[in-house]
């Protein structure tokens, strides 16, 4: 059995794209997300072009579906090889001072309890693999840029910010813990918009998601860094 990559958060634009980049190099595709009918078609559209795929519908914040996800990938598909963690949330906290305090913990369910669920639950695949890596999208909203918070603040989004700088942190974190079971984990932040997203807007520059998978390849091939940013 090929080895799998475990797409997580599957929608348009760079988790396709890294669909693409890692079935092109001989792995089978393991697409998890809450849309069914989103993640039948991106089943097909993969194995139009020859990768082998399946769909795994699994809430990335939940911890119990996320491991199941795992389980049933592997059973169907092969060893987990790799993890492309690329599902977020924090929509709806607009301002801190009006939100209800007790939502926020909600902001770290993808963050960080779906991530971590999900690498323990394949960790013996990922070290076995040898060259096993955890690779997550992040974005730039988690920086820490008096710019972006303004930014973030004007735009009514301070909940998505939280959630990337505690996955940034989650990911220097893993990268130490597990480098000497040798398995790589490693992140691109994105700084822009990405093409062919619900974000895409005609009259704003985007970054096309296939430099992104680029990004992410180079990062998984090379492990001689755990941060890149496109955009």
């Amino acid at each position: 059995m090929p080895k799998t990559i475990l797409v997580v958060g599957y929608g348009p634009g760079v988790s396709s794209a890294m669909a693409e980049r890692f079935g092109a190099a001989g792995y089978a595709v393991a697409l998890v997300g809450r849309t069914e009918a989103r993640l039948a078609a991106g089943v097909e559209a993969l194995k139009a072009k020859g990768v082998t795929a399946a769909a795994f519908p699994a809430d990335a914040g939940d911890p119990a579906a996320i491991r199941g996800a795992v389980e049933q990938a592997r059973a169907a598909l092969g060893p987990i090889g790799v993890i492309h963690w690329n599902a977020f949330s924090g929509h709806g906290v607009e301002d801190l001072m009006t939100a209800d305090p007790s939502a926020l913990a909600g902001l770290f369910d993808v963050a960080l309890v779906g991530l971590v669920a999900a690498v323990q639950a394949a960790l013996p695949d990922l070290k076995a693999a040898g060259d096993g890596a955890v690779l997550v999208t992040n974005g730039a909203f988690g920086e820490p840029d008096p710019m972006i918070d303004n930014l973030a603040l004007m735009l009514k989004e301070m909940g998505v910010p939280l959630g990337n700088a505690a996955k940034a942190k989650l990911v220097g974190l893993l990268a130490a813990r597990l480098r000497s079971e040798g398995v790589y984990v490693g992140e691109v932040t994105i700084a822009g918009v990405v093409r062919g997203t619900g974000y895409d807007a005609a009259a704003m520059p985007t970054i096309d998601p296939a430099d992104i998978a680029e990004a992410f390849w180079t990062l998984f091939k090379n492990r001689d860094a755990i941060r890149a940013r496109v955009g």
